[in-house]
């Protein structure tokens, strides 16, 4: 299948796990969106899939408390990850989100890709640095977006994109950094157009692992 057949818009919710032992059978091909409670992932989700309220937005950042999965074809799936850092909840709680956010990381056959979200103003905290050199370090392709992006005049959008990519050049993985607004629909379809690119490739690898096997 080619990424022109796959359409983020086709996206429907399938279900909310506590754990990845609750995640539909672990085959197929899963991206997976990652990022601090509040950069802006529900409004990211909505904007690359074309839909108001597909993920929950809300007003008080870190209410994504579960692994949400939406299936875009058979064995295709976007897969929200719980918010880590800056959200206001017992701490309890938040050691809860963190074991199932890295058991899904550590364990998860199908992740092909994954979209790390940063506000732009504010990119590359210690925890967005982990999550992306543990990619890199497990050869898992990754989209920094850099949510927000209607926040800066252009000057300073580009100059921050440069900057983010000068920082994680030295990890020589495969990392895209993109400026992103889910206001003005600003790296809209070339995030889109990526994602569904990793849809297609995992197609293509699926039958070679197989023939090895």
């Amino acid at each position: 299948m080619s990424s022109a057949n796959i359409l983020l818009s086709k996206a429907k919710f399938t279900i909310s796990a506590p754990d990845i032992r609750r995640l539909p059978a672990d085959s197929g091909i899963e991206v997976a969106f990652a990022g601090r409670s509040n950069a802006g992932k529900s409004s990211a989700l909505n904007t690359l899939t074309k839909q108001k309220s597909l993920a929950r937005t809300s007003k008080t950042p870190g209410r994504t408390q579960l692994i949400n999965v939406f299936e875009i074809a058979e064995n295709k799936r976007l897969v929200d990850l719980p918010g880590y850092g800056f959200a206001k909840v017992p701490l309890e709680m938040k050691k809860k989100w963190q074991k199932a956010l890295g058991e899904y990381l550590q364990k998860r056959e199908s992740l092909k890709g994954l979209v790390v979200l940063m506000d732009i103003r504010h990119p590359l905290k210690d925890l967005d640095m982990d999550l992306i050199q543990w990619a890199a370090d497990s050869d898992l392709p990754v989209l920094a977006l850099l949510t927000k992006a209607d926040k800066l005049s252009q000057g300073k959008r580009s100059a921050e994109v440069l900057k983010v990519k000068k920082v994680l050049a030295p990890l020589n993985a495969d990392i895209k950094v993109q400026a992103f607004s889910s206001l003005k629909r600003t790296g809209a379809d070339q995030a889109e157009a990526l994602i569904c690119n990793w849809f297609a490739q995992g197609d293509e690898l699926e039958p070679a692992e197989a023939v090895e096997q």
